[in-house]
Parts: structure tokens; C-alpha cells; sequence
């Protein structure tokens, strides 16, 4: 039987946060039934997750070991844990020992959990159960009030094969790109993720600053940047990076650059994270005038 012919598992969805957020609906988009949301008591946790398990006609579990329950059942085949990376083994020791006959209850399941950084070992308490278990994580930012798409992103897997199977079967039915990934390997991915939004947006955030001190408004800012960022990433895309690299490093104009170190003498963490990009750039792109450029660095 092929997997588009397969019945589709059925998911639990641990946690209600921005990644359970997009996640659910689009598992729910794509056919699969989102079995349960499974929450902690908290009133704001709550609401989110009945809002979520509305949207996604799943019922709502309370999970929240200050109540002692333990009387849990988990109906989903699949449970993904959408937590943020320090509750994802307490959330699986948690719900391993608020659920029913644990044994019978987890064995033959598949545990999933979406951390860049950490590896499928969070959910060793569920495999030490019967369950097959895997880290799945979209290369994607997922923040409160956007719903980003998962079609085309890729998805880091590791862990047990059958997890792994699994879990790569339901990344193709998102339209999402899987490949796997070593343990070993987690936390450079995790690391080069953070290059590619969080601390780009950082460095947008250090543009703001300059901008300021030309005169520009933040918000005017964000807006006047919005077409070179633009061409800049379509740059990128289309050409890779040394060929989509411009301005006076190219050119080895070392007068330009002094000129800009002049002007974020009074930002000093604008001007070392200057430094610190020029630096790299003369390692690693296109430039002229090298030694000398290097000199007025220092």
C-alpha cells in the first residue's frame, strides 16, 4: 500500500504556542485528524489551546502535574510536543505518568518533538515505553501573529527509524522538504538557523540604530530598507553569495570605510557588530584593497 493510500495517522499535539499554532491547522489542511491538545492547566495556556482545538476539531487534554492527574489517555498515534525546549522531557515524563496503563499506552505510538537544538534522546522516557521517538525541525520562524507556510520548508529528522519513517511521511504530505540529520550535528544546525532570523533581525534592529543617527525614524526605517533587503535575499537566491555581494569592500574603497567607523564612534555595539561582519566578509567575499582594509579595522 503506498503512503498516499495509507489511512493517515492520527496526531496529539502537545502544547498551544506559535509553532503548535501553525502546525496543527496545517496537519489538519492536509487530511490528518489532530486527535488532542494537550495543555497545562493554566488559564492563558487554556485558552489558547481550546481556541486551537476548536479550529482543528480536537479535543482539549489537561495536563498539569500540580492537580496529580492520572487518568490521561492519548488517542493519537502520533504525539508531537510543541514545547519549548527545556519542558520537553519534563512535558514527556509528565504525560508518560498521567496516562493510563503507561505501557499499553505508549507502545507502538511514534513521539515527535520539534527542537533544533536538542536531540530525540528529550523523549527517551516515552522510548523506554515501547515508543519510536524523533526530533523534527522546520527551518522556519514561527512568531505570534504570523502563520507562515510549511510548503517548500525543510525539516531536520533524526532519531529511531520508524520515527524517522514516520515523520518524513508527514513532512511530504505538508508539502515540507524532510532530510535527516546527525545527533552530532544538532546544535552547528541549530546555530546556523539562528544566523538565518534571529540574528538577522538583530542585525536589523543595529540598522535602526545608524538609520537614527542619520535622521531616519525606526519606522521609516523598516520601510526604506524593505526594497534592498528584498533584492538583496533575491540576489542571494539567484546568484549565491559572492556574486550577490556589492558595495566599498567590493570596490576596496578603504576611505568609505573609514568614513563609516567615524560615523558609529557614538554606537559602539552598532560599530562591533560592523567590525565584526567587514572582518568576515574579507575572509570569505569578493574585495579589494584587503590589507588596507584590514588595518583601518583594527
Amino acid at each position: 500500500m503506498s503512503a498516499k493510500s495509507r489511512p493517515k495517522l492520527r496526531i496529539a499535539i502537545v502544547g498551544a504556542g506559535n509553532l503548535a499554532g501553525t502546525l496543527a491547522p496545517a496537519l489538519h489542511r492536509a487530511g490528518y485528524a489532530i486527535e488532542e491538545i494537550v495543555s497545562r492547566g493554566g488559564r492563558a495556556s487554556l485558552r489558547q489551546a481550546r481556541r486551537l482545538a476548536r479550529e482543528v476539531s480536537a479535543s482539549v487534554v489537561v495536563l498539569d502535574a500540580r492537580h496529580g492527574e492520572k487518568n490521561i489517555s492519548i488517542n493519537g498515534d502520533v504525539v508531537w510536543f510543541c514545547v519549548p525546549d527545556g519542558a520537553i522531557a519534563v512535558a514527556a515524563r509528565a504525560l508518560a505518568g498521567a496516562t493510563t496503563r503507561k505501557v499499553k499506552d505508549w507502545k507502538g505510538k511514534v513521539a515527535l518533538h520539534s527542537s533544533g537544538a536538542l536531540t530525540s534522546d528529550q523523549l527517551a522516557v516515552l522510548r523506554g515505553h515501547g515508543t519510536a521517538v524523533a526530533s523534527v525541525h522546520p527551518l522556519m520562524t514561527f512568531v505570534r501573529g504570523s502563520l507562515p507556510l510549511l510548503a517548500g520548508v525543510p525539516f531536520a529528522i533524526e532519531g529511531d527509524p520508524k520515527a524517522v519513517r514516520s515523520a518524513r511521511e508527514i513532512v511530504l504530505n505538508l508539502g515540507g522538504r524532510p532530510f535527516n540529520i546527525r545527533k552530532a550535528h544538532k546544535e552547528a544546525y541549530h546555530t546556523w538557523g539562528m544566523f538565518a532570523s534571529p540574528l538577522l533581525t538583530a542585525l536589523l534592529v543595529a540598522g535602526e540604530k545608524v538609520a537614527l543617527a542619520a535622521g531616519v525614524d525606526r519606522s521609516a526605517a523598516r520601510k526604506r530598507m524593505l526594497p534592498i533587503l528584498r533584492q538583496t535575499l533575491a540576489n542571494y537566491e539567484a546568484l549565491g553569495a559572492p556574486r550577490g555581494f556589492s558595495g566599498p569592500l567590493v570596490r576596496g574603497d578603504v576611505a568609505i570605510v573609514e568614513r563609516h567607523l567615524k560615523a558609529l564612534r557614538r554606537l559602539p555595539a552598532a560599530q562591533q557588530v560592523y567590525v565584526a561582519l567587514m572582518n568576515l566578509a574579507l575572509t570569505s567575499l569578493p574585495a579589494k584593497n584587503r590589507a588596507a582594509l584590514r588595518k583601518v579595522l583594527r
